[in-house]
C-alpha cells in the first residue's frame, strides 16, 4: 500500500506544476492593465508605474514565471494587491467556510442519492423507480444559479424560513447553499447507484445468498451494495471535486464568505496573487481527492493495489 501511495504522489507532482503553469499563463492573457485597475482612475502615471514594478509586471514573462515557481516551491503565494495581506492568510480565513459547505453538500448528496438509488434498483420498473429516476434527471439538469435564486425567493423571501445570504446565523444559514450545491450531485449519485445495484443484483452470489435464507437487508447491504461500491465511489470522489468548483457560483449567489467568493472578487480586482493561490488550492484539493478515492479503491478491492 505504501508503494502505491508513493507512486500516486509522484504522479501528482507534474500535475501541480502543469496547473501552476496554466494558471500563470491564463492570468497574463486577461485583457486590461492590472496596475491601472488596482491604482484606480485617479492614479498618476508614476503611481501606476510603481504598482507595475511591485507586481513585477515590468520583468520579462519568463522571469516572472521563474519567480512565481520559485516562490511557490517555498510555499510563498505572495501578497494580495487588494488588501495587502498574505495570500495564504486570505485563503485560510475563507477555506473553512468552503470546506463546511462542500462537506455538508456531499453528505446530503450521499445520504439521499445512495438511498434513492438502492430503492429504485430494488423496485425496478415500478412507480417508485420511475419517480426516483425522473427526480435524479431533474436534479442533474437543474442549473445551480437558477435553483439558488428560486430557493431564495421561496424560502427566504416568501416564507422567511432561512436567511437569503451570509453566514451570520450559523447552521441555519448553511441550509439553502448546501441544498443548492448538493442537488446536482444527488441526481448523479442516485443514477449511478441504481445502475450499479441493478448489475450486481443479477449476479449469482446474490441469488445464492437469497437461496440460503439471508435477510433482505443483509443481501442488499453486505452483498449487493458492497460489491457495487467501486463505480459509486468513483462518482462520489469526482463529485466532491465538482462541489469545490461549484462552490464558486453558489457562494456568489448566497454571499457565502468562502474561497469561491474570494476568487470572484479577486478576478474583478485583477488581484493576481490571490487568483493564482485560490486556483492552485482548488487544484491541489482535487488532486488530493483523487488520491483519496484511489486509496478507497485499494481498500474496497485489494486487487487494485497490486495492479
Amino acid at each position: 500500500m505504501l508503494t502505491y501511495i508513493v507512486r500516486r504522489l509522484l504522479v501528482a507532482i507534474p500535475t501541480v506544476f502543469g496547473v501552476a503553469t496554466v494558471v500563470f499563463s491564463l492570468l497574463r492573457m486577461l485583457p486590461g492593465d492590472p496596475a491601472s485597475i488596482i491604482a484606480g482612475p485617479a492614479a498618476t502615471p508614476d503611481q501606476i508605474a510603481n504598482i507595475r514594478r511591485q507586481l513585477e509586471l515590468t520583468d520579462p514573462l519568463w522571469q516572472q514565471y521563474v519567480g512565481f515557481i520559485g516562490r511557490l516551491m517555498r510555499g510563498d503565494l505572495g501578497i494580495s494587491t487588494r488588501t495587502g495581506s498574505p495570500v495564504i492568510q486570505e485563503i485560510m480565513t475563507r477555506a473553512p467556510y468552503t470546506a463546511v459547505l462542500a462537506v455538508t453538500s456531499l453528505v446530503i448528496a450521499i445520504a439521499i442519492g445512495v438511498t434513492a438509488g438502492v430503492i429504485a434498483a430494488t423496485r425496478r420498473n415500478t412507480g417508485a423507480d420511475v419517480g426516483i429516476s425522473g427526480s435524479a434527471v431533474f436534479g442533474a439538469s437543474m442549473p445551480t444559479y437558477w435553483l439558488g435564486l428560486m430557493l431564495i425567493i421561496v424560502f427566504a423571501v416568501h416564507f422567511r424560513m432561512f436567511p437569503a445570504a451570509g453566514s451570520d446565523r450559523g447552521a441555519i444559514s448553511l441550509v439553502l447553499p448546501a441544498i443548492t450545491l448538493a442537488l446536482f450531485s444527488t441526481g448523479l449519485i442516485a443514477r449511478q447507484t441504481r445502475s450499479a445495484m441493478l448489475e450486481v443484483l443479477g449476479q449469482d452470489f446474490v441469488r445464492t445468498a437469497r437461496a440460503k435464507g439471508a435477510a433482505r437487508t443483509a443481501v442488499l447491504i453486505r452483498h449487493a451494495l458492497r460489491n457495487a461500491l467501486l463505480p459509486i465511489v468513483t462518482v462520489i470522489g469526482l463529485q466532491f471535486g465538482t462541489l469545490l468548483g461549484g462552490a464558486v457560483l453558489t457562494e456568489s449567489i448566497f454571499a457565502w464568505p468562502g474561497v469561491g467568493r474570494l476568487l470572484v472578487d479577486s478576478i474583478g480586482a485583477r488581484d493576481y496573487p490571490v487568483v493564482q493561490g485560490v486556483v492552485l488550492l482548488l487544484s491541489l484539493s482535487f488532486i488530493a481527492i483523487n488520491l483519496i478515492t484511489d486509496l478507497i479503491y485499494a481498500y474496497v478491492d485489494p486487487r487494485i493495489r497490486y495492479s
